[in-house]
This record gives C-alpha cells, structure tokens and sequence, in this order.
C-alpha cells in the first residue's frame, strides 16, 4: 500500500476500478501515511477519517475517481458539516462549520473521491507562507526547517508527503503555484473563470481554485471535471475545444516561447534563474524557437495588485464578522491580517475602481506579448523556500516583512491580475535538495497548450520518482 500511495491519483482510480485495491484499504492506507509523518508537518488540521470510512461503506458516487483520498484547502471551499475556519482564530475558538458544499467541492465530491480532510492555511490565504496563529507552522517535507510556501501550503505539503496523491488548491496571487514550487509539485493555475467560486465569491477577481499533484494527468483530469460555469457565474472562460487530459501527450507544434530570467523586483536566487534557463535550454532542444524576448512589467503593476489585495483582506474580516454576528476587532485577526485590511478601509470607492482600470490596461497591455508568442517561461519564485518564521513580522510592525516577501514572489501575482492561465512544474532541484518549478505562461483561455508542453517536458525530465526523506 506504501507503494500505491505514492501513485498518482489516475492510477489510484484505476486500481480501484480493476478492483485491485477498494476504497477503504486505500482510505485506511491514507490515513495511516497521515499519521505517520503529519505530526512534523502538521499538514492536516481538520481530520475527519471516521466520517470518511462511514461514506465509504454508504457507498461513494461512481465517478473517475471513484475511492481516491483527496484533502480540501480550509479556505472558501466549503464542504458540508466540516470547519471552515479560512486560517483565522476566531472562527476556530467559534466552532464554526459549514452548512453545505461549495459547488466546486460538489463537483470533487461528485467525482467519487474519498475526503480525509482539510488543509492548514495562512490567515484568509494573505501570506505566500502558511503559520497561522490558528493553527501553527506548516512543514515543507524536503526541510522540515522551512515553509512549504502559501497560500496552498497544507494542501501541498500533504501531496509531496505521499499523504494523498491530489489536493484542492487556490490562487489569488500565486497560492497553487508557490507551494507547488516549494514541495516539487505540479501546480496549474487555470484561467479567471475557468472554474467555478460558487455560491458565495465570484470569478471576476484574482483567485481561481484548482488542485495540486504529482503528474500533469491528474492536473488536466481535475479540470475536466472542475471547469465550467456555475449559475450566474459572471465570468466564463471560453470551453475547451477538446477534454484536457486528450491534450497530455498531444503534439505541441512548434512554439515561440520568450524567456523572463530576472527579477522585476531586482534580487533572484542563481538557482530559481538556473531553472528558468535550463527550462528553456531544454524546449530548444525539443524543437521550440526561444528566445529572450518577453514583455515589459511596470513596476507600478505590484501597487494596484496590492491594492486589490487589501480590499479582498477587508471583505473576508467583514465575512467572518457576519458569519459571527459582531463586529471584528484587532484580536479576532493576526496583526499582518489586520493592518492589510485596514488599508483596504482607508482606500476610496475612486480609489479601487483607479485599481480595476489599471488592472485592465495592464491586462491589456501583457496580452500583445501572446500575439506573436505562445508561451512565457520564468522562474516561479524569486528565492528558496525560506525558513519556518523567517517572513512572519513582529506584532509592532506588521508589515516589516512585506519588502522580503515581494523578493520571493515576483513573477505570479501579474497573473492574477491578467487572467492568464499558469502551470508550475518540478523541473529543477538544488544543491540543498529542494525543489524548484519554473512557471510556464499561455494566452488567456489555453491550459490546452500549457498542458500539450507541460507533459512533453515531463517526458522529458521526469521528476515522479523524487521523494523528500521522510519515514
């Protein structure tokens, strides 16, 4: 069972379909890894295992991934009877838990996978880091001495653990990617509208949900079942033309691939630039034309982004006041927390729409690069995993860390902003042993093509056989 853990979840299923494996000697198995090596990562902070063995044996839905354990990000993915507590105390020391399924979570539901549990996240997914004051550190199981990025954290973790084989993600500025770079994961960010945030967000902001694995099979199988609209959902990705998963191992053609290998914000580790260049030294060598050409980021692009940010910050303390029914104090939040919302309430109704105008024209702007380009291909984050409370700032100045953490993340957020679709991918290692992705860029609405390379380069440096060196 050690073994069929560590299998990607499209295998996984398949096993269970032959019959080789049930649902609950893989849930059990599940649970055990779970046990076993979670105490030093603490990836999972909701377990709900007995509840999960009593589903199987009422029976799961006879979907494609009928029996495979999953474990949901405890962040604005609803599932129905479990805490819901987005990272933050106050809904913690509440008791709060959710009253029914998100639709997204419906949909995994519906695709007949087995839940274990949710995932540790930072505070309202704020911080590329996951140390909640809720719930504490999570690990990075390739050095249990640093982080496994955020705000997807746990959700990672937990996957390069061999914990389970997939896990629900989101990304607001970067949270599938950064911790699928960290924990050597493939992590897509698909495009805004591509999947639902129903009943309670909507998709014309920055965040998408999705998920995070081992092979780019599962990410493009995931969107199969994820993608679509919801009822009035107010932005819809144009549909595929074909099901994802045909597209692993498609032909990719000839494609005119730029290369992004500096840093907007000026320092970038040697090995994250390494891995960008290595990447594309590699799709030269598959046939690709490359070169360096790549578009201008105007460095005024981090301050409207920040600005969205902010405002985002404040509606989730409003939320959690209304789900509370009081007002939401300063203790109720983390100090980070609450000094990024508070400068989303001084900012003017004139003062956010100059940011959603702004976030067009940039919009605009990057979208001619994809005219005479297929794909963009930079590191995916600016330094190493840094160490466990290396980026958390001190109670009396809450933002003193904002400068480090705009070093360490500065090729996602734009990606958020414009929409576009993204796919970290494992394709280089350190000295040290940790992992580092390269992040690969498409036009908006192509995870086909993202997915068609995605897998050409997973052939051609294969990454599924590493694992961190935990028991």
């Amino acid at each position: 069972m050690d073994d069929i853990l560590w299998l990607d979840a499209t295998a996984q299923a398949e096993l269970v379909a032959r019959g080789e494996v049930s649902p609950r000697e893989l849930a059990e198995a599940a649970i055990d890894r779970i046990e076993e090596v979670d105490g030093a990562i603490n990836a999972v902070i909701h377990r709900r295992f007995e509840r999960a063995l009593d589903e199987i044996e009422v029976g799961l839905p006879a979907g494609p991934f009928h029996g495979v354990p999953l474990l949901v990000k405890d962040l604005f993915a609803d599932s129905a009877g479990d805490p819901a507590h987005h990272g933050n105390r106050a809904l913690r020391d509440a008791g709060w838990t959710a009253p029914a399924d998100s639709w997204l979570v419906a949909r995994l539901r519906r695709a007949g996978f087995s839940f274990l549990g949710r995932t540790n996240t930072p505070e309202f997914g704020i911080t590329p880091f996951t140390e909640p004051v809720a719930y504490g550190p999570t690990r990075n199981p390739y050095d249990l001495t640093r982080t496994p990025g955020g705000s997807s954290g746990g959700s990672a973790a937990a996957v390069a653990a061999g914990m389970v084989a997939i896990a629900h993600a989101s990304d607001g500025g970067g949270s599938i990617r950064i911790p699928a770079s960290m924990c050597g994961l493939v992590g897509l960010k698909p495009s805004r509208g591509r999947t639902t945030l129903g009943p309670d967000r909507d998709e014309s902001g920055l965040s998408v949900q999705h998920v995070v694995t081992r092979t780019v099979r599962d990410s493009a199988a995931l969107l199969d079942l994820l993608q679509g609209p919801g009822p009035g959902d107010m932005v819809v990705a144009p549909p595929p033309r074909r099901p994802y998963v045909e597209e692993v191992g498609a032909p990719t053609g000839r494609l005119r691939v730029g290369v992004l290998a500096t840093s907007p914000t000026g320092a970038l580790h040697p090995e994250c630039a390494a891995a960008a260049r290595e990447t594309a030294h590699l799709l030269e060598a598959l046939g690709h034309d490359v070169s360096d050409d790549h578009p201008v980021i105007d460095p005024d692009a981090a301050r409207w982004f920040l600005a969205r940010w902010a405002v985002n910050a404040r509606m989730s303390v409003l939320a959690i006041g209304q789900q509370l029914g009081r007002e939401i104090t300063a203790d109720d939040v983390e100090p980070m927390t609450w000094a990024i919302a508070e400068a989303g309430a001084r900012l003017s109704g004139v003062d956010y729409a100059a940011a959603l105008a702004t976030s067009a024209a940039f919009t605009r702007s990057m979208a001619r690069f994809w005219e005479d380009h297929d794909l963009l291909v930079t590191p995916t984050l600016g330094d190493l995993p840094p160490r466990v409370g290396e980026l958390v700032p001190p109670a009396n100045d809450p933002l003193a860390t904002q400068d480090r953490i705009a070093r360490l993340v500065p090729f996602t957020t734009h990606f958020n902003v414009t929409g576009q679709p993204a796919i970290s991918l494992p394709l280089h290692v350190s000295p040290e042993g940790l992992p580092v992705g390269v992040q690969l860029v498409a036009a908006y609405g192509r995870e086909d093509q993202l997915i068609r390379v995605a897998s050409q380069l997973e052939v051609a440096a294969p990454w599924s056989s590493r694992r961190p060196a935990l028991g």
